[in-house]
């Protein structure tokens, strides 16, 4: 297989219309990605498997959502050590507050980095995960810049809007 910065696993192909937002934020940053459906409990081995063929792959940082028990991410980071970013679903009857203390209570020495839950917490996974590529990878790095340049732009130009219906009299 070819070169992936980043592997993205979901626990149920429901699950993308959650996801897809980090692989739009990580097209974006100029990253490669990959995604995969897989299941901590259904397919443990293929999880397993999918881990080690992107460690050989050159993978940087993992993606990993799921819903309810969440197990996924604790799966992935029991077999590497490279960085695991958790994504907590929502759904099930706690509407994602299991998904989020399921992913963020792990073991000494096996960390998950958590994110919020849902597709907000997706977003931000995939601006981490090129945070972590940004350290090889110069071209990331202002790419990442461009982007947080043109987030401070959108809050002045809000700004400007509103000073201006202020200012006439809208205030």
């Amino acid at each position: 297989m070819s070169r992936v910065d980043v592997v993205l696993l979901m626990g149920s192909s429901s699950d993308w219309t959650h996801l897809r937002p980090a692989v739009d934020v990580m097209r974006e940053l100029g990253l490669s990605c990959r995604v995969h459906v897989t299941s901590a409990h259904r397919t443990p081995e293929r999880t397993i498997e999918l881990v080690r063929s992107s460690e050989r792959d050159g993978c940087q940082a993992f993606i990993c959502a799921a819903g309810m028990a969440a197990h996924l991410a604790g799966v992935v980071a029991a077999h590497t050590v490279v960085p695991v970013l958790g994504v907590p679903l929502p759904g099930g009857v706690l509407d994602g507050v299991d998904a989020l203390l399921s992913t963020v209570q792990m073991p000494g020495g096996v960390p998950v980095a958590t994110f919020a839950v849902g597709s907000a917490g997706a977003r931000n996974a995939a601006f981490f995960a090129a945070q972590i590529v940004a350290g090889t990878r110069p071209e990331v790095a202002a790419a990442l810049r461009r982007a947080r340049a043109n987030g401070a732009e959108k809050v002045l130009a809000a700004d400007r809007e509103l000073r201006s219906e202020w200012d006439q009299g809208g205030g």
